[in-house]
């Protein structure tokens, strides 16, 4: 069940792709840790749709275009960066290592990348920003309005590039593996961008019921509607970038409000199980908006050969979570720089056997759908 799987390597075998991280990460985490960062929701039948689908991209590589070194250099909301992808905003990453969000932003620093600094970061957003990192802030929408403009000032005050606006999260998906773990964070873990207190449910434990769900609920907004992203639109200056669409309807809306990007995704199958996979709702999206706003894919991408995938069926550029988690588990920044390096290298040798000097040729490639 979900992901993923996990090879059995000797510690000193240098990792050649991302998800050769995973049994590193695994042999360093307390069990549910592990879970909570690899679960997803329900019977987890989204979390796995989500490889799979990916699995069935084929791409029909084009031969003879005198590519030797491919130019990974991408513009994303008007800025330009090393290669079409960016740091997925992923809570509490101090469970995963003592520097948490400093070192994988500090790595997204070194890649050239984006990275996506979570409301439900572990580390304040000023600090982060610190890192030298392109940050984009990403919004959980809380009850009380004062505290999402005090976010958006902080980010702002920060120098973060773009705001990232999560809509999938009306309340929590339920999480088998964190309901039976009774998963909780520890005491050193906090929400650092909320005011004192303010997920203090978060670390108390009973058993067989996760305390993190309760407190989600206690702080986050759970009835939002468009007027409300409009109103987000009216407060800052900044690209906007709405996560968590997957229906066209939805995309088209987004643009509508104002939106300067979305993010096709499935909350990497942590909320609604037996929504469609994101990859497979990636091409309707991206003919929906058409050249009115940016596409990005989330949930299940694992090298570069599924950015590929991605850019051939209309994406401008995807994000990364569990992979670049893993590589912070096993090794902090250095081994989070080497994932994103070895993503960078796989990327470029994808698009050379494919034909294409630069990201943005892959979208003129053929895909196709296998069984």
């Amino acid at each position: 069940m979900g992901e993923p799987t996990v090879t059995d390597l000797p510690a000193e075998t240098p990792p050649v792709c991302l998800t050769d991280f995973a049994a590193r990460a695994r042999a360093v985490l307390p069990a549910d840790v592990w879970d909570y960062v690899n679960g997803g929701s329900g019977a987890e039948v989204t979390l796995t749709a989500n490889r799979a689908a990916l699995d069935r991209v084929a791409v029909l590589p084009r031969m003879l275009c005198g590519v030797e070194l491919p130019d990974l250099t991408t513009p994303l909301l008007g800025r330009p960066y090393a290669m079409p992808a960016g740091v997925a905003p992923m809570a509490y990453q101090r469970l995963l290592h003592p520097d948490g969000e400093r070192a994988l932003a500090g790595a997204a620093a070194t890649a050239g990348v984006p990275y996506l600094a979570s409301t439900l970061s572990s580390t304040p957003v000023e600090d982060v920003a610190a890192t030298g990192a392109e940050v984009w802030f990403q919004l959980y929408w809380l009850r009380e309005r004062s505290l999402v403009l005090d976010l958006l000032a902080r980010a702002r005050d920060a120098g973060c590039r773009a705001l990232v606006v999560t809509v999938d999260v009306p309340v929590l998906g339920r999480r088998f593996r964190d309901l039976r773990n009774a998963f909780r964070l520890p005491a050193e873990v906090v929400a650092a961008n909320l005011p004192h207190g303010r997920d203090d449910l978060a670390h108390l434990g009973t058993p067989g019921v996760s305390p993190v769900p309760a407190r989600s609920g206690a702080v986050f907004a759970p009835a939002l509607r468009w007027a409300d992203l409009a109103w987000l639109r009216e407060q800052v200056d900044l690209p906007l970038v709405v996560k968590g669409v997957l229906d066209p309807r939805d995309a088209r809306e987004a643009v509508a409000r104002g939106a300067d990007a979305v993010v096709v995704s499935n909350h990497g199958g942590r909320q609604l199980d037996g929504a469609p996979a994101s990859v497979t709702m990636l091409p309707e999206v991206v003919e929906a908006v058409g050249d009115r706003c940016e596409v990005l894919l989330d949930s299940g991408v694992r090298g570069g050969t599924d950015v590929l995938r991605a850019l051939a069926l209309g994406a401008a550029g995807v994000l990364v979570g569990r992979p670049l988690l893993w590589a912070l588990a096993a090794g902090g920044r250095p081994a989070a720089e080497e994932a994103l390096a070895l993503l960078a290298g796989e990327l470029r040798d994808a698009l050379a056997l494919a034909g294409c000097a630069d990201p943005a040729s892959a979208r003129e490639l053929r895909t196709l759908v296998t069984s």
